[in-house]
């Protein structure tokens, strides 16, 4: 093995907590939106709302510096 590949294999695991702190962010939001959802139709637009909600955190941290 050369050293190119022996440094890949390094540093495979070195960035891999962002995806359970994500995911840990999707149930939590999930459930907030679920929890505030009227009918069918709400629950479907709490889920969607549930993958993006790191958008609506971004728009809204602007719009409060922006104030």
């Amino acid at each position: 093995m050369n050293d190119r590949n022996r440094n890949a294999w390094a540093n495979r695991g070195a960035s891999g907590g962002g995806g359970a702190v994500y995911f840990l962010g999707l149930i939590g939001a999930m459930v907030f939106y679920i929890q505030r959802a009227d009918g069918f139709w709400g629950v479907v637009l709490a889920i969607l709302k549930a993958f993006v909600w790191p958008a609506f955190l971004v728009y809204d941290l602007l719009k409060f510096l922006a104030a």
